[in-house]
């Protein structure tokens, strides 16, 4: 009886105690949701006023502006009211107005443009957009009230469906993955987590240089937050059934953009958040960094001396280089001890006009300096005490803050530049590495005030980099009388229009080379063409074999930068041996004599936003076989760049997508849609060229302009038909803004009767020099004849009599490389049509 009864009280009070921890819950639940704001039911306010539809809702006001019939934008203010429109982020507000037909569907509201049809859900509110098909290609997911869009506190946030099959693209520089479905992703400008004696540098996963808060769906649509704040988007990753995104602050404001294609994404987006513009041509050649022979502690190493002497070795080496930067060690550090700029040369740089002359005279097109975005004083010049006193200058907060320039000020960028930036111009400095982009952080002396000026400086942190970048880069423009360039580590949303920027500081290492071709492919698809990173890694000596096999890659990226903080060896390529060295001069030989096709790839991403660097999905959007391909990438259009990233390996398994595409080392022709293991020895790095292609080369320079490019070879790999647009301007002005340029329209077609290739005159409002033409045409079979504009050209007996033959028109077939030379007759002032005839 006496043990039922302990039975029985165990059981009540489990009851008890289950009924009062489950009330609780129940509770904590209910609390939780009455925290959170739903945007709720449609109320009334339904109106369309141009491209701007408005709707009121239980909780908030809802706000749809049509930019195109493909693109819209989402705004949802629980005050009621909308900020005003910023220019840092988007640049792009005023659009033609779009034919949107509105309907009330009872339900539902349905706004349908040529493009797309979105179907506004009235209780609860929810927004879906589908193509004028059916196919949904987005929609707000939740249940009852809760979900789609919600305010808890600060932070704003959507949650959206994850559709079957559905994978995102984007988010800015992510070291990690390319494919971000099923991620957690934070953005927010910083290097990262902190150093670990584990990882040996800042982790990989967390790092941040330069987040992108857009991504692209292969559904066809790309989603653009229009938020200064930190992020969090959480891909799948606590449901895989939703996605959501969310802010710590401000509204919740995104861009919906329907491809259905990447490219089409792309475009749209940069259309947003501007284009970036072309840089000097000179900019894409090779760009080399220098602590000028003493890096932090060992500063006391550094000279003039050791400048002048790496842009002469540079020459007598015979490796092409036209960008010259000194990084931290050219300048005085001040007082402070937090590295601030002071604008004050280190005495050991006695001349530093002679010596800049000295630089211009080897012909290098652009030396720059490092400087940091907070300012100290020196012994010479005083520029933080000048700056304090003038006021307006710095950005008005306590603490580490006092000391930044706020860029965001016209009047402070411009008192920044007299009294600061001119003091190094003036002596022929022409751009500037905007570095530590990341320290617009509050460090507050007084916590009464932290709150309100914690949450404006979080407001603008993401934005500091661009504000940052953006002056010197406008002002340099200005005072040069060229196309602006500048250097940086950290960016945002519309970074792109401020090139270039490169990856940071992470060490060289085997660890840490494929993260970084990650961080260049996903950078690409987040709107960002120009982008580097120090070829060999940052802080420490590679090995020669890293270092090869890194220079490989860093040589074929949309900007080759070179740079390195190893005492004494500093990455210069003299100093990793003789087959090193060899191997740097061979890819750094084969970028300039590819300029023609690089510069005009930089175009296309000038025009359409497509980056130089392209990651295989970017172009075959619809092959699930290039969704975690992270590891080889399109340089341009036509060639397909395989970096080794395996240490000690002689091969490497390559995808190649559809299509047809040869061996660039051996011609060796394969189908593609398959996995291949390529030979790939430490000299070599695989690179493969898709069937169709024509690719403009010239001669090699020691850099650009050296001489006239009075004759293109044109590197042709013929399908059934192909096109190619080369183009050209002045190279250093912003004429070609004002349409002063010129293109030249290539073509090639293949029959049963042998291929035809079609030179056209240059058009347009530059006028093109005039040029030679060399075919190099890779065919299996030796053709029976050759003509030039109808006239039948010479066969010559050997490869050598025909390169001996420069002034005659003629042609020669190498069966073992299965290549066919042409030297067809005419210039570039007469349209040249080339016949290749089987019979």
């Amino acid at each position: 009886m006496r043990s039922t009864e302990v039975t029985d009280k165990k059981s009540i009070t489990f009851k008890l105690n289950f009924i009062a921890g489950f009330f609780c819950i129940f509770l904590l639940l209910s609390l939780s949701a009455q925290a959170q704001t739903p945007v709720g039911n449609y109320q009334s306010g339904f109106r369309k006023q141009g491209n701007k539809i408005s709707f009121a809702t239980t909780n908030a006001d809802v706000r749809l502006n049509f930019c195109t019939p493909s693109m819209f934008r989402v705004q949802l203010s629980w005050s009621r009211s909308f900020h005003n429109n910023g220019s840092l982020m988007v640049t792009k507000y005023n659009w033609p107005k779009v034919q949107v037909r509105t309907s009330d569907e009872g339900d539902h509201f349905l706004l349908q443009t040529n493009k797309i049809k979105v179907i506004v859900n009235k209780a609860p509110f929810r927004i879906k957009v589908e193509n004028l098909h059916g196919k949904v290609l987005s929609e707000e997911a939740g249940t009852g009230v809760m979900g789609g869009a919600e305010k808890k506190g600060q932070k704003v946030w959507s949650k959206k469906v994850l559709q079957p099959g559905e994978h995102f693209f984007g988010f800015g520089e992510r070291m990690g993955f390319i494919d971000q479905r099923g991620r957690d992703v934070h953005l927010n400008v910083g290097r990262g987590e902190a150093r670990t004696h584990v990882m040996g540098a800042f982790n990989v996963m967390k790092a941040n240089y330069c987040p992108v808060p857009f991504f692209m769906s292969t559904r066809g649509y790309g989603i653009f937050l229009h938020n200064s704040y930190a992020t969090d988007w959480d891909m799948g990753h606590s449901n895989p059934d939703s996605y959501t995104f969310k802010a710590d602050g401000g509204e919740l404001d995104y861009y919906f953009i329907y491809g259905p294609g990447f490219p089409s994404i792309l475009n749209q987006y940069t259309d947003l958040t501007g284009k970036s513009p072309l840089m000097p041509r000179s900019a894409y050649g090779l760009h080399v960094g220098t602590y000028s022979g003493g890096t932090w502690g060992h500063v006391k190493d550094a000279s003039q001396h050791y400048v002048v002497n790496l842009g002469k070795k540079l020459r007598n080496e015979d490796i092409p280089a036209d960008i010259l930067w000194l990084d931290s060690t050219w300048r005085y550090f001040g007082k402070l001890g937090h590295g601030g700029t002071t604008f004050q040369w280190r005495s050991v740089f006695k001349q530093p006009e002679a010596m800049l002359d000295s630089l211009y005279n080897m012909h290098y097109d652009m030396v720059g300096v490092h400087i940091r975005p907070f300012l100290d004083n020196g012994t010479k010049y005083h520029v933080l005490s000048e700056a304090k006193k003038h006021g307006g200058v710095l950005y008005p907060a306590p603490g580490r803050l006092g000391d930044i320039v706020n860029f965001f000020d016209s009047s402070a960028v411009n008192w920044w530049w007299k009294n600061g930036v001119m003091k190094v111009a003036s002596q022929g400095v022409k751009f500037v590495k905007t570095d530590a982009g990341n320290s617009f952080v509050y460090h507050p002396h007084n916590h009464k005030s932290r709150p309100a000026l914690t949450q404006k400086v979080d407001s603008l942190h993401n934005l500091f980099p661009l504000a940052y970048a953006r002056a010197p880069y406008e002002k340099f423009k200005k005072y040069n009388h060229m196309r602006g360039m500048n250097q940086t580590r950290e960016g945002y949303a519309g970074i792109q229009r401020y090139p270039y920027i490169f990856a940071g500081d992470w060490p060289s290492r085997w660890q840490y080379f494929a993260p970084i071709i990650k961080a260049g492919l996903n950078i690409g698809l987040s709107g960002v063409g120009y982008w580097a990173h120090c070829m060999g890694g940052f802080e420490q000596r590679p090995s020669p074999e890293l270092y090869m096999r890194w220079t490989q890659f860093g040589l074929l990226s949309s900007v080759a930068m070179l740079f390195g903080m190893d005492h004494p060896g500093y990455h210069e390529p003299w100093n990793y041996g003789k087959k090193a060295l060899k191997n740097f001069r061979k890819y750094d030989k084969l970028r300039y004599r590819l300029m023609p096709y690089i510069y005009t790839a930089a175009h296309e991403n000038h025009v359409s936003g497509m980056p130089l660097m392209r990651p295989l999905v970017l172009e075959y959007q619809h092959d699930v076989n290039t969704y975690h391909i992270s590891n080889e990438y399109l340089f341009g259009p036509d060639m397909l760049i395989c970096p080794v990233t395996t240490k000690g390996a002689n091969s490497r398994v390559v995808y190649l997508p559809k299509g047809t595409w040869y061996n660039y080392w051996t011609g060796q022709k394969f189908e593609g849609k398959q996995h291949i293991t390529v030979p790939s020895p430490l000299t070599q790095m695989p690179i493969f060229i898709k069937a169709g292609a024509i690719i403009p080369m010239q001669k090699p320079m020691k850099y650009v302009g050296q001489q006239p490019v009075d004759t293109l070879k044109l590197d042709v790999y013929p399908d059934s038909s192909s096109t190619y647009s080369l183009y050209n301007d002045g190279g250093k002005g912003t004429a070609y803004q004002k349409g002063i340029f010129a293109t030249t329209k290539i073509e090639s077609s293949r029959d049963n009767g042998g291929t035809q290739i079609t030179i056209n005159t240059p058009q347009g409002q530059y006028n093109v020099p005039a040029r030679s033409y060399k075919l190099t045409v890779h065919t299996s079979q030796a053709p029976a004849s050759v003509t030039s504009n109808g006239r039948q050209l010479n066969e010559t007996s050997s490869l050598e009599a025909y390169q001996n033959a420069a002034h005659q028109s003629n042609w020669y077939f190498d069966k073992n490389q299965n290549v066919l030379y042409v030297r067809p007759s005419g210039s570039s002032n007469k349209k040249i049509t080339v016949g290749i005839n089987r019979n």
